[in-house]
């Protein structure tokens, strides 16, 4: 599969400031997440002549772009079955048509399979190949990916980075950052995080915080000056995953041993 990767800069908090772009397929490509119109993007997109375009999910450091490369290029417009309202709410544009896991997209270089790999947002999913795959917010090659509650389920998200560990792919290609060329040890990676995390949230509890914020300041041993959002949401959606599997109790402000 051809793959270009071109970063757009864009109003994320993910690494580098900006999001990559994907075309997957030297004719009738696929466009993945077209965040903005930009020069770089203009400049590769008419080789690549894409045929369709897609989003790994609907936050707004993905999709600004979505709209005018569907027009630019005539190309058909996909998004995700059931989803397809929020994917308007997000794009401004009605889908023309819907994909479900399992499905493919056929580009001239072969076809590109959807794998359902919600948790960073519910309607996420990646595209894949035999040996690669576009995985949006799933995975980064350094740090961690935000997975926060009231929208990001963390079950779900372990489960979606196991899911893709059990595939063997030799590369990643994620929504922000470089390229990443050593997915089994990235992706194992990222599973001893949340469960580290997991642990430092439980002993937290079992100490006595009780309060979202009592659980933060005792969970984590960093400053949090400017991320102090995204770390709360993420001890949120740790509390929510063990209040589901019977760790703890929690009501949405309160959780106890």
């Amino acid at each position: 599969m051809d793959v270009s990767r071109v970063p757009v800069d864009t109003a994320t908090r993910g690494p580098g400031g900006a999001t990559n772009a994907y075309l997957l397929g030297s004719d009738d490509a696929l466009l993945i997440d077209p965040a903005a119109r930009t020069d770089a993007l203009d400049e590769a997109v008419p080789d690549a002549d894409p045929s369709h375009v897609a989003v790994t999910h609907h936050h707004p450091d993905h999709v600004g772009a979505v709209a005018e490369y569907a027009d630019a290029c005539d190309a058909t417009l996909w998004a995700r079955a059931g989803r397809a309202d929020g994917f308007e709410r997000a794009t401004g544009r009605t889908p023309d048509r819907t994909f479900r896991p399992g499905d493919r997209i056929e580009t001239d270089d072969g076809p590109v399979e959807i794998v359902d790999t919600p948790g960073h947002a519910q309607e996420h999913v990646a595209f894949t190949w035999d040996r690669g795959a576009v995985v949006g917010d799933l995975a980064v090659a350094a740090g961690s990916v935000v997975v926060g509650a009231p929208e990001g389920d963390m079950r779900a998200y372990l489960t979606s980075l196991r899911r893709l560990h059990a595939r063997g792919f030799a590369t990643l290609y994620p929504g922000h950052g470089p390229v990443i060329d050593d997915p089994d040890a990235t992706l194992a990676r990222l599973i001893d995080h949340r469960l580290d995390r997991e642990r430092t949230v439980r002993r937290a509890v079992a100490e006595g915080a009780r309060t979202v914020e009592e659980v933060l300041d005792g969970a984590y041993d960093k400053d949090l000056t400017g991320v102090r959002d995204l770390a709360r949401a993420t001890v949120r959606a740790h509390l929510e995953k063990l209040a589901v599997e019977g760790d703890l109790d929690f009501d949405g402000e309160r959780a106890e041993p």
